[in-house]
């Protein structure tokens, strides 16, 4: 059994999707997220969406890191991680625009104060301001903030994105075919709108990046941070504190804290430049959370072979959780981006048109891999760690 098993957690989600398969799946079932008819409008060419999802156990780390060095200011970025991880969903149905958000916060009032309150609400719309700069317009409607002390040890950061579209602007997946090739766009450097460095880590896998990565001693100071049923040996088996600092190639020493806490990037001024001049070049969209570089497998519209065999240079923060960890490679590329987050299906002839984009805005990009005609749907991973077949 995987570390991030043992430790409760599911990168594949399997009891959720059995809980759920007898649900309607909406109109396009290869659609990154759910899709319906437009019961708000009433109009047959538009769909409507509602999205939810949170920064997830990353806001632990936050409360932890909080705790340890006074900096307030890091709430912030898990604002902007529960923003990104509906937004980004959001991008691969091929929405980018005319959102309502709401939040929802629930926080044990004895470990989380006022002024922590303050800075993730105000940290949502000061991200909301910064979207809007590039044609991203995010409506924030308020939501949710609930004393649950009896719930969660210390807070969850949550959120839900609401939109309506027309048909002829989805990104449905059901184009994905043989012959296709894979741009890969990397989750971590410095985009033209980000303000510092950003791992690339973003707000999948975080149960397994803190016990993986940082010190035993926050067991004992901080047992607010862990399940206490877990066994001694998965928690906080790593050998860093989170004022340690890892050297960055063109960047420079940043804390061990800080690479975990990076703000999720989000892709939404990318993916909008890309739909708006190419939208006919894109044939699927796939954000890479919650299952790693497999989640692509969910969403493909019939058998085929996905190859994957030119992946990126492997971000600092992976390698540093990896080397803490001890895990393989299938269990690293299954839980984590490991570099790339976001993935476009295109013809060969179009790659680098969205590359080129990506550039423009600070992001590095390349071509993948590909997709192969297959009896079968199957994933292959290729690289230095060797060879991964995944078979569904």
């Amino acid at each position: 059994m995987s570390l991030y098993a043992q430790r409760g957690v599911s990168a594949q989600k399997e009891e959720v999707h059995a809980a759920i398969q007898n649900l309607d799946q909406g109109l396009y079932p290869n659609a990154f997220c759910k899709l319906y008819a437009d019961f708000l409008g009433g109009q047959s060419n538009f769909i409507n969406i509602m999205h939810a999802d949170g920064a997830g156990t990353k806001s632990i780390l936050a409360y932890l890191y909080w705790k340890e060095t006074g900096d307030i200011t890091v709430w912030k970025g898990i604002a902007q991680d529960a923003i990104a991880m509906n937004l980004d969903d959001l991008l691969c149905v091929g929405i980018y625009d005319q959102i309502l958000f709401s939040s929802t916060i629930d926080r044990n009032k004895l470990a989380i104060t006022g002024d922590v309150l303050s800075q993730v609400i105000n940290g949502t719309q000061d991200f909301f301001t910064t979207l809007k700069s590039y044609g991203v317009n995010i409506e924030f409607l308020g939501g949710e903030t609930a004393d649950v002390g009896d719930v969660v040890r210390t807070i969850a950061v949550n959120g839900t994105m609401t939109a309506r579209w027309p048909k002829d602007k989805l990104i449905t997946n059901d184009l994905i075919a043989p012959g296709q090739v894979i741009v890969g766009f990397s989750s971590h450097g410095k985009a033209t709108y980000e303000t510092e460095y950003n791992s690339g880590l973003g707000s999948n896998g975080l149960t397994s990046a803190r016990h993986d990565v940082l010190s035993k001693d926050y067991a004992t100071k901080y047992p607010e941070t862990f399940e206490s049923q877990l066994a001694d040996e998965v928690v906080y088996i790593g050998k860093n504190k989170v004022t340690d600092t890892l050297e960055i190639p063109g960047f420079g020493p940043i804390s061990v804290g800080k690479l975990l806490l990076s703000p999720t990037r989000t892709y939404a001024p990318l993916v909008k430049a890309i739909l708006t001049d190419h939208f006919d070049a894109v044939k699927g969209m796939i954000h890479c959370s919650g299952g790693g570089q497999t989640k692509c497998m969910k969403y493909l519209p019939g058998n085929m072979r996905i190859v994957k065999d030119n992946f990126m240079p492997i971000p600092p923060i992976f390698n540093l959780i990896q080397a803490n960890s001890g895990a393989n490679a299938r269990e690293m590329y299954q839980v984590f981006n490991m570099g790339h987050r976001l993935e476009i299906f295109t013809e060969a002839s179009k790659a680098e048109n969205l590359i080129s984009i990506a550039s423009s805005l600070g992001i590095d990009a390349q071509v993948i891999g590909r997709v192969e005609e297959s009896n079968n749907k199957e994933l292959i991973l290729k690289g230095a760690f060797g060879e991964e077949l995944f078979s569904y």
